[in-house]
């Protein structure tokens, strides 16, 4: 019985209305639920759907930063107009890290409670390559 995949994710955010025009207005993402004052699970949520990924965000208390985050899949070409996007809604945009050519390009940013997110153009398998360990390739174990 093998996990099929990701399900969704799930962010805790101190303001699910401002957090929401990040996602919606930056990333474009697709507001799908909104839990109101009424929610089912532990408090205020919001669902998003980004690509084919679900992404609630929930009130509460922010963790700390560190850099633990959360990478979605993006088009190269779209990076100066997301990071445009997100400079416009006053969102801390991370210096890059050093890259082994190839591997592709990240756009690394905070959200208003700390979450790290990224905006990455490459693939594992590409990682993987420049990494020089072609040993895990998809899709063979």
């Amino acid at each position: 019985m093998p996990i099929r995949g990701l399900s969704h994710v799930t962010l805790i955010v101190s303001d699910v209305e401002r957090a929401a025009r990040l996602w919606r207005d930056a990333l474009g993402a697709t507001e799908v639920y909104d839990s109101g004052k009424q929610p089912y699970s532990l408090s205020e949520e919001k669902f998003f759907v980004l690509g084919d990924v679900w992404v609630a965000l929930m009130k509460g208390e922010p963790v700390a930063r560190s850099y633990r985050h959360v990478a979605f899949a993006a088009d190269a070409g779209d990076m100066v107009e997301y990071e445009r996007k997100l400079r416009a809604l006053d969102v801390e945009i991370r210096p890059a890290r050093a890259r082994v050519k190839g591997e592709g390009i990240s756009l690394y940013f905070y959200d208003y409670d700390d979450n790290l997110l990224e905006l990455h153009s490459g693939t594992l398998q590409e990682r993987l390559a420049q990494y020089g360990n072609q040993q895990f390739t998809s899709g063979d174990g």
